[in-house]
């Protein structure tokens, strides 16, 4: 089964897309290559806490997360290489679209005196990146079952050239952006 957000690419935004005039060929038009969505946790909190968010993770995303060491020491963080950090998905293919899918329509519209999403977390190359503060946005999680709030970063990596690009395509999504476009 084809998620509905792929079919209205395929079928929709791909055409809109390429009637910009911008691209001389369909394979030229952005599309999103992946999703990478990232929890950090402080070594310092214990294994129990990297536990949760290796449950919420995988129950989110509905994969199993990998585990993110320190490459190297520093000092005045206490961190010493090896320790672990944190832990990341990368979504690719139908998991992604359906994995965006949630997150537009029914995870951001939770957020508290929601107004949309800033527009400056575009990269310079495509890429957009947002910070989501509380893991209890997603409908999959238990609320009462939460132990501790968990922030995390999501990073939608595109194949567009420029911010420009990768804002219209993203806008054509239904991202809530906030309108407020440089």
């Amino acid at each position: 089964m084809i998620p509905r957000l792929q079919k209205k690419y395929q079928e929709e935004i791909r055409t809109k897309l390429r009637g910009l005039d911008k691209y001389g060929n369909i394979h030229q038009v952005p599309k999103i290559d992946k999703i990478v969505v990232h929890m950090g946790v402080s070594p310092d909190l214990g294994k129990e806490v990297l536990g949760d968010a290796l449950k919420d993770m995988t129950t989110i995303t509905g994969r199993k997360p990998t585990l993110n060491k320190a490459k190297v020491s520093v000092a005045n963080f206490k961190l010493r290489q090896g320790m672990t950090t944190g832990c990341r998905v990368t979504l690719r293919r139908q998991t992604m679209y359906e994995f965006l899918d949630r997150l537009i329509a029914t995870a951001l519209p939770r957020i508290r005196d929601f107004r949309g999403i800033s527009s400056k977390g575009f990269d310079g190359f495509g890429n957009f990146s947002v910070g989501i503060d509380d893991q209890s946005i997603f409908p999959e999680i238990d609320v009462d079952k939460v132990k501790r709030t968990q922030g995390m970063d999501v990073t939608i990596v595109t194949t567009a050239k420029n911010d420009d690009d990768a804002y219209e395509l993203l806008k054509e999504f239904g991202m809530p952006f906030d309108g407020n476009r440089k």
